[in-house]
């Protein structure tokens, strides 16, 4: 009798000072998330035309102009290829409701200057790993004339300038000035802002 009573005692003694201890069993907090590079959102309504102010300054950057952009015929090309032409820069994407409306107003615009100084480029933020198909599929659905070629992640981020949205496009002079630069899509509108842009474009320059 007396070892059993000892032995609860000693199981009462034990728990009474695990609970005073005042010790807990923590649980280590999540590890945290990591930011990801996130896929740019759309716009259905273009922005007020904002000349000069998408960059750091009124020209695009030496290193935009001389990086090799990969073509979707495999080749490739530069912005720099085409000094002394007005250039049209579009960023866009298949999956991009507002893009799919826009292409045709600007299909319209560039066919109204075939055969003048002016190089229309579009440039799909997609991934050409996975994407290669459906950009193909696309621009053949769509008559899409543009010089179309793929955007990489330090060339579409130093373009858009910290507001992750397309469409977005840039008109710039024979000599790299960025004339015009505006983002988003208001229907039936875009083509016109497009060609008081290129018009603008051609009539400031001075070789």
């Amino acid at each position: 009798m007396r070892k059993i009573f000892l032995l609860i005692f000693a199981v009462l003694f034990s728990t009474s000072a695990v609970a005073q201890s005042g010790r807990r069993v923590k649980t280590p907090p999540p590890a945290p998330v990591q930011p990801s590079v996130q896929t740019p959102t759309v716009s259905d309504e273009a922005d007020d035309d904002v000349p000069a102010t998408p960059l750091a300054s009124s020209v695009m950057p030496e290193s935009l102009l001389t990086r090799q952009i990969i073509s979707l015929d495999k080749g490739s090309f530069r912005l720099a290829d085409f000094t002394g032409k007005v250039v049209v820069l579009n960023l866009w994407a298949t999956w991009c409701g507002p893009c799919r409306m826009e292409v045709p107003e600007y299909e319209k615009v560039r066919k109204q200057y075939a055969g003048k100084a002016v190089e229309f480029i579009a440039l799909t933020t997609e991934d050409p790993r996975t994407a290669s198909d459906r950009v193909k599929q696309f621009a053949r659905e769509f008559n899409f004339g543009f010089r179309l070629g793929w955007a990489d992640r330090e060339m579409a981020l130093t373009i858009m300038n910290g507001r992750n949205v397309i469409p977005q496009t840039l008109v710039l002079s024979p000599d790299g000035r960025i004339i015009s630069h505006w983002r988003g899509y208001a229907r039936g509108r875009n083509g016109d802002q497009l060609r008081a842009a290129i018009e603008r474009a051609l009539s400031e320059f001075r070789p």
